[in-house]
């Protein structure tokens, strides 16, 4: 991975000129939620109705073979995969949710083991199979953080789990697993599914998986960091491990459809987890973002640094006047906890309604019970964090 040399925070704002001109008055602070699209996405879009029209029935062909192909690579590269052909994508996460619980065990409830900082794609999953006794369901709490990592495995020693499913940073709080090989050493075991979910590490965190990558799943997509919007997730399959999953897709044989055999095949790479047909307009918004990155030399390690950056510069305002929830004491993970994401969590009562009179007055965040949640991405620049702020004074 490279290292940033860079002045941060970047000025990258020409880039995302779409978005940001699409509602001048809008500040948008909720890059962790839905982070704005660079203007070479729209592009990709365009690129993607143009290849239909042209291509019509041959356009799978293209789309598997080379749209796919190239989106693949760049993703390998940012989370050092040696192999891309280990990546399977899929519309959402929740399909690679149900075709891994597809992979567990059936002459009794597979026991699942996860934590209380899940996002609601396996938490509202995993807790309606366990309503009717299909997995026996153990939840650990990611608080206190200091010690989650070791009350995880331990949990796992304990309970010898078919699968664990834990995300690189908690949705929830902001709270990031530093250490994922440490992490999935102290988790993987013959015959378990390690699952991480990086939905919010992935271009937000540095993210090496080639120590893990024969152990451990990993799911992200193109809606939060990566800015290729919806429709555009990928998993890194490790070799071996569930070849065989029971919901499957047609895709899952699509090199074989012409072939007449019996049985069900399965690819021996990441393509035993594909579903079936689906919208491919993501994966060229994901392949043109990806080929921006490259040129403009941008990697997780950068976008983090930039993140960094603002969230200092906000919160180095805040200490000079504090304003309803931002105050460093209700943090939920300290400025000085490089263990985070790329969003800063404030925890206060009233939470829900900060977040309704922010919006009132066209600051976008977002609101997860008494936590409020404000995120910092590559279309944020140093003049927007003094814009933010002073909205904010005019409000207190």
């Amino acid at each position: 991975m490279m290292v940033p040399t860079r002045r941060v925070p970047l000025d990258l704002s020409a880039a995302f000129a779409r978005f940001r001109n699409a509602d001048s008055e809008r500040l948008h602070f909720a890059a962790h939620s839905h982070h704005f699209w660079p203007d070479v996405a729209r592009e990709a879009h365009i690129k993607a109705w143009d290849d239909a029209a042209r291509l019509a029935d041959d356009k799978w062909g293209n789309v598997l073979e080379r749209v796919w192909r190239e989106v693949s690579a760049g993703i390998a590269r940012h989370l050092g995969l040696a192999d891309a052909t280990t990546l399977v994508p899929a519309p959402n996460t929740h399909e690679f949710v149900n075709r891994l619980f597809s992979c567990c065990p059936t002459e009794r409830p597979a026991r699942v083991l996860t934590t209380d900082g899940e996002f609601h794609s396996f938490r509202r999953q995993s807790e309606r199979l366990a309503e009717d006794g299909l997995i026996a369901l153990s939840v650990v709490p990611t608080e206190p953080f200091a010690t989650f990592a070791e009350r995880l495995a331990g949990a796992a020693r304990e309970l010898a789990p078919d699968l664990v499913y834990v995300s690189q940073v908690m949705f929830s709080s902001g709270f990031a697993l530093a250490d994922l090989s440490g992490l999935v050493a102290s988790l993987a075991a013959p015959g378990r599914l390690v699952v991480i979910d990086g939905y919010h590490g992935f271009l937000a965190r540095p993210t090496e998986l080639a120590a893990i990558a024969d152990r451990a799943f990993y799911i992200a997509g193109g809606y939060k960091y990566a800015m290729a919007g919806e429709g555009a997730c990928f998993m890194h399959c490790p070799p071996g491990i569930a070849p065989r999953p029971r919901n499957t897709g047609w895709f899952a044989s699509f090199g074989t459809l012409s072939t007449v055999g019996q049985g069900v095949p399965y690819p021996p790479d990441g393509w035993r987890f594909a579903g079936a047909t689906f919208d491919p307009t993501g994966l060229y918004r994901m392949r043109a973002v990806l080929e921006w990155l490259a040129a403009e030399s941008i990697d997780a390690a950068l976008i983090h640094a930039h993140a960094v950056a603002l969230q200092a510069q906000f919160m180095a305002a805040m200490a000079e006047y504090s304003i309803g929830p931002f105050a460093a004491e209700r943090l939920v993970v300290p400025l000085s906890e490089p263990a985070r994401g790329n969003f800063l969590t404030f925890e206060h009562p009233e939470a829900g309604q900060w977040y309704r009179r922010l919006h009132a007055a066209r600051i976008v965040t977002d609101v997860r019970g008494t936590r409020l949640r404000l995120g910092l991405g590559l279309y944020h620049t140093s003049g927007d964090v003094e814009r933010l702020v002073a909205r904010l004074r005019d409000l207190a």
